[in-house]
């Protein structure tokens, strides 16, 4: 019998991304603190909490692996959220506007059985053109990117407010690296084509 696959997530976008594997998996909502440690990093925050997700449900399941995933925008020391509010994406988007903001993906594969960990981070730059505050409004009016890092919903309308995208994963983008995960599975004896 295949051996039970669960997503420490929420997120309806991990959970879309991993069902592209065609593998069958739970989620499980995890109870983390998402706040940065005094002098950490985006990548180490996002690798420490992927982690910090995955460890929060791994007691209710014994014989599982484990996916927990984090994303933090930054670009040099500030850090871009989700936004929650209109007023805060606007306030993002303008910040953001012609820089470059790099998306850390942090990724966490837990063997509950044996407790052997796998993490990583996937960083993806994100080069935004100059938005205008009338385009910056317009999107927020055709888009709901307020549950999304940085007011950005790449796999929709957002990719229309990029100049450039440099990374090694697509889909760590949009909040869970497929490519990293499915090596991550195989080291544990996962069958993917």
């Amino acid at each position: 019998m295949p051996r039970l696959v669960v997503l420490a997530s929420t997120s309806p976008f991990r959970r879309e991304l991993l069902a592209r594997l065609q593998l069958p998996f739970e989620t499980a909502a995890p109870e983390t603190d998402e706040a940065a440690l005094p002098g950490e990093g985006p990548a180490a925050t996002a690798q420490r909490l992927a982690e910090a997700k995955a460890r929060a449900v791994v007691q209710l399941y014994p014989d599982a692996l484990v996916i927990g995933s984090d994303q933090v925008a930054a670009n040099g020391s500030k850090r871009f959220g989700k936004p929650g509010s209109r007023e805060n994406a606007i306030a993002q988007l303008r910040l953001m506007s012609g820089k470059e903001v790099v998306f850390h993906t942090g990724l966490c594969l837990l063997n509950s059985k044996s407790n052997r960990v796998q993490v990583c981070c996937i960083d993806t730059h994100v080069g935004f053109r100059d938005l205008s505050d009338g385009e910056i409004e317009s999107y927020l009016d055709k888009e709901d990117a307020l549950n999304c890092a940085g007011s950005a919903k790449s796999e929709g309308l957002g990719i229309s407010l990029f100049a450039y995208l440099r990374g090694d994963d697509p889909n760590a983008l949009v909040g869970l690296p497929l490519i990293a995960l499915c090596g991550m599975l195989r080291a544990e004896g996962v069958t993917l084509p």
